[in-house]
């Protein structure tokens, strides 16, 4: 599993010009699960994204989390990101998790977000054609493995 985080003060994920999620200042993640992905990895990757340290402190460094400052999480899933690029000039997606279990694996790291983050976690819709919004704050992006 990997996903690819972004500091927002804004984003929002649309699915036929109707918004699906949306959150103010916190976190936009583009998730892209990979075979052998399970449990653990799913909870693992859920304390990084919630505590993952991108936030300003008073003195201006990133040492705040998700979490310390209350913002909200958009979770995307991106099967695009887990795509093998190393070689020819179009990507393979043999290293991405097949629809049924990737849809499977990215609604329970969803579940365990929202058990864990009480201020909010907001979804894209699996599958869908999905147009996201976002502006990036910093520009601050990560990329996470569990």
């Amino acid at each position: 599993m990997l996903s690819l985080i972004q500091r927002v003060t804004q984003a929002s994920v649309s699915v036929d010009d109707v918004v699906v999620g949306q959150i103010d200042q916190g976190l936009l993640a583009l998730v892209g699960v990979e075979p052998g992905d399970d449990e653990a990895t799913l909870t693992r990757m859920a304390d990084r994204l919630l505590g993952y340290r991108v936030f300003a402190d008073d003195a201006g460094k990133m040492n705040r989390s998700l979490r310390d400052i209350g913002g909200g999480l958009l979770l995307v899933s991106q099967f695009t990101l887990a795509a093998d690029t190393r070689s020819g000039m179009r990507p393979s997606f043999t290293s991405a998790a097949p629809p049924a279990e990737a849809e499977r694996l990215f609604n329970r790291l969803v579940e365990i977000c929202r058990e864990k983050h009480a201020a909010g976690v907001e979804t894209g819709r699996f599958g869908a054609h999905m147009v996201v919004s976002l502006v990036n704050d910093g520009p601050v992006t990560f990329l996470l493995r569990p």
